[in-house]
């Protein structure tokens, strides 16, 4: 694979998290001579987000595999359809339908264990005199629904650093769905208790993508890193001919 041809890899995190969730996937993705960049997602807005995460492969010379985790699976739905996508990786992610909301896709399912272990904070937003509504997890209730086959100190500290969701980004409609144009991967977390796994397992059917199911908590990026790493390397090989 000569340097021209090699894909950079854009690692998009989800709620609750920040790029550092992909601490254990960067190294071996490095290590095989592939490029990374792993951007913070603002977590404000689906569309704002996903605005955001597509300036940031605007700027990336050449093709791009972009990879979203949870809360990232719908931002990389819509920033996507950027030209120099050539594939999608849904890790325990959400794959949304053009015009659908997280809300509406979750709804169509039992709710997780996650529901009852949210927290609800008021935010200031800048100009207006209404505030925003942050959306985290019960730092108590943290490792055990979002990183229970993770390391216990790690999930400690993932706990006290959580980077909330705003309420917003739950009803935001997809603008786009870049899987019905791009080849696209998922991965499914079997043992999620953040996301329902069928929810997991209903938009990567309903896409059409390739797929497969991991023992895993939420954070399999994580829990499982050579796995991700593998997968992730898969859609890379589509890519490059």
């Amino acid at each position: 694979m000569s340097p021209s041809e090699t894909p950079t890899v854009v690692l998009v995190h989800g709620a609750f998290a920040d790029a550092s969730s992909f601490s254990s996937v960067i190294p071996a993705l490095l290590e095989r001579g592939l490029k990374v960049v792993a951007p913070a997602v603002p977590n404000r807005s689906l569309i704002g987000d996903s605005a955001y995460i597509a300036s940031v492969i605007r700027q990336i010379d050449g093709p791009v595999v972009l990879v979203g985790h949870s809360y990232g699976g719908a931002v990389i739905t819509v920033a996507g359809a950027e030209e120099n996508v050539k594939a999608l990786v849904y890790l325990s992610g959400y794959a949304l339908e053009e015009g659908e909301s997280l809300g509406e896709l979750q709804g169509r399912f039992p709710d997780s264990d996650l529901a009852a272990a949210l927290v609800y904070t008021p935010f200031p937003i800048e100009g207006a005199q209404t505030p925003g509504t942050d959306v985290s997890v019960d730092v108590e209730k943290f490792p055990a629904i979002f990183a229970a086959d993770v390391d216990p100190g790690v999930a400690a500290v993932l706990a006290v650093s959580q980077r909330p969701l705003a309420a917003q980004a739950f009803a935001d409609a997809a603008p786009a769905a870049a899987w019905k144009t791009k080849p696209s991967f998922g991965l499914v977390s079997s043992s999620d208790r953040t996301i329902n796994p069928d929810v997991e397992r209903f938009g990567y059917k309903r896409a059409g993508m390739t797929t497969i199911e991991v023992d895993s908590s939420h954070l399999v990026m994580l829990a499982h890193p050579e796995e991700v790493v593998a997968f992730i390397e898969e859609a890379v090989k589509a890519v490059v001919k």
